[in-house]
Order: C-alpha cells, then structure tokens, then sequence
C-alpha cells in the first residue's frame, strides 16, 4: 500500500521537475550547462542528466554539439506556435500595433500565470528579446488589472506574498495591495510609476468576459516625461477602445460581454 502511494508522487515530482527545467530557460537568455541547470533547481547532476536526456529525445530541448550546452527545442516552438495562433493572439497584433502608432508608445497584452503577469503580444516581445517577459502581478500595471478584475479572494493575494521590491516604489504590504486594487476596479484603470523598474510609467485596462474578469490585460509604457499626468485620460481612454476591439477579436461570442463597456472614472 505504501509503494502504491508513492509512485503518484513521484510522477508529480517528475513533472513539476521538468516544467521548472523548462522554466529556467525561458529566464535565461542564455544556452544552459547541465551543472548550471543542476544548481538552479537543486537537483543532483545525475537526476538532472536524466531529465534532459528525457527531454532531448523528445525534442523539447536540444544540446549544442560543439558547447555542451541546451537550449529550448524544435518541439517548445512547435507547440508555441500552435497555441499561439489557436488562442487566436495573431489577431490582437494589428489593433495593438495601430494603438501604439496611434499613442507613440508601447502596447502589450498578458495573461495571468501563477503569481505573473506575462506579455504574450506586443512592442516589449520585439527585437532581440531572448528572455520571456514574465511580470510580477503586484510591481505592474498589467499585474495589478489581472488582479483587481479577477475572482481571487482576499486570501489568496494576501498568499502572493512576499511582494518583492522591484524599486522604492513597489508595493510590498498586502493590505496596501488590496487598497490598490480597489482604486483600481473603481476608476477602470491601473498605473505603475516606477514601481517595476526606475524610470518606466505604464497604464493598463482590462480586456474583460462576460463574467467581468479580465481574460487579458492591455498596457501602454513609456516614461513619465511621455506617460504625464495631464496626458493620461487621453492614453487610458486609447487604451479602453482598443481593449474594447481585443474583446470582439480574441474572445468567442459567448465569452464576449453584451453591455457596453462602462465610462472611465477622471482621475
């Protein structure tokens, strides 16, 4: 009976390993040596062989011949691609590259996963980005609309932390993180002022289901000399009629809500 128990959990162990191994390099924007991969995930090098030769055959990863090295494989980027344009995202790029042409800005779309806020389209995926662009929820206007139209409990944000500082303006006491949130849901909008990296300024809004709750999170980022206060109405409204169009397209008719969207709350 023990034995019995036990094999489920080390299947699971198996598969969290490996979806953390896979983590690691969408963190790093580097090729990665067994021993690095090793000590990132504190497994034993022996254990961690194992993995990746499970992983190599199977295309996820492939090894450089001449380095050592891994890198993501021939199957990540299948399967990215598929989910890619199954979800249906290809068509959010063209309503996002007319709003940043319209604002002369940045546009991105995320999703929540997990504690994250993660841009799946838009200007912060384009040139040489090799990392993923993977957000904490609570240093992020993206993160903080996720949040504020989502069915989370109060408990549950409160287990988001510890709220790590990403600059002397992250929010990093729950309670002041459920405050936020409130303004947020109440005004139709989210601001980071240089709460994820010194010097950037972003407003985002929801793209909102019929549920009212926010399937994606649309953001416009770009300094505080270009994102200024007089300035933000006008962005935020941008940013709502575009996220607007983002419902028509990227959520079925079912999912799509039939009221309109309600007016923006001036600030």
């Amino acid at each position: 009976m023990t034995t019995a128990t036990a094999k489920p959990r080390e299947g699971a162990q198996a598969v969290h390993r490996t979806l953390a191994l896979l983590r690691a390099f969408g963190d790093s924007p580097e090729d990665l040596p067994a021993s690095d991969l090793a000590r990132r995930l504190g497994l034993a090098l022996s254990t961690t062989h194992r993995l990746l030769q499970a992983m190599t055959s199977t295309g996820f990863l492939e090894q450089d011949t001449d380095t050592a090295r891994y890198r993501l494989g021939p199957t990540v980027a299948e399967l990215g691609r598929a989910a890619y344009y199954r979800r249906g995202l290809h068509r959010a790029e063209p309503e996002l590259a007319d709003l940043s042409r319209r604002t002369g800005v940045v546009a991105d779309l995320a999703v929540r996963v997990g504690a994250h806020a993660v841009i799946l389209v838009g200007g912060s995926l384009e040139g040489d980005n090799r990392r993923t662009l993977r957000r904490p929820l609570h240093s992020t206007a993206l993160g903080k609309v996720l949040l504020a139209w989502s069915d989370l409990t109060d408990e549950q944000i409160a287990a988001l932390s510890p709220l790590t500082a990403q600059t002397d303006r992250t929010i990093t006491d729950p309670r002041t993180l459920r405050d936020e949130l409130t303004t947020v849901r109440a005004t139709g909008f989210a601001l980071n002022d240089g709460e994820s990296a010194s010097g950037v300024r972003s407003i985002a809004v929801p793209v909102l289901d019929t549920d009212n709750h926010a399937r994606f999170a649309l953001a416009l980022r770009s300094s505080p000399d270009i994102l200024i206060d007089t300035r933000l109405d006008w962005f935020t409204e941008q940013a709502a009629a575009c996220a607007a169009a983002l419902e028509v397209v990227l959520l079925s008719p079912a999912q799509r809500r039939s009221a309109p969207r309600l007016p923006l709350t001036p600030h």
